[in-house]
């Protein structure tokens, strides 16, 4: 079996001034934070906050802190890992004015805004789940 290849992402639990947290839909198959692939030359805070505007059509983003990395395998199209790709991905949380989405990436087709408690509930990979379930308490909503 051929060794996955590891690459580095980044995202952000954005929140906005209702108390709600960003989640984005991949492919139209799965639910995640936004995240996505760090590009050459680019820093994760930087990717973190163009992936945010690519898959929900965010701009006004306040940085409040960097909430860690964690380490899963990528989203295959049917849900389930797609083994041939193992992803580093660095998180920030972020503050918000905007409460309307308009995803730019066709291959992200929408983008919602969901209580804290139902966060868990939507996404689709266990370790997203697990690195929500990590994080949510410090959220200072």
């Amino acid at each position: 079996m051929q060794k996955p290849r590891q690459t580095k992402s980044a995202g952000g639990v954005v929140i906005n001034s209702e108390g709600l947290v960003l989640v984005v839909s991949q492919h139209g198959t799965s639910w995640s934070l936004p995240k996505g692939h760090i590009d050459p030359g680019e820093d994760a805070l930087a990717a973190a906050k163009r992936e945010i505007y690519e898959e929900a059509g965010i701009r006004k983003l306040n940085l409040v802190k960097e909430l860690g990395s964690y380490k899963r395998f990528r989203i295959g199209l049917d849900g389930s890992d797609d083994k041939s790709e193992f992803k580093i991905i660095t998180m920030f949380l972020f503050r918000t004015s905007e409460v309307g989405t308009a995803p730019v990436d066709p291959e992200n087709p929408e983008a919602r805004w969901v209580s804290v408690e139902d966060v868990e509930k939507l996404l689709t990979h266990q370790r997203d789940r697990e690195f929500f379930a990590r994080i949510k308490y410090n959220l200072s909503i």
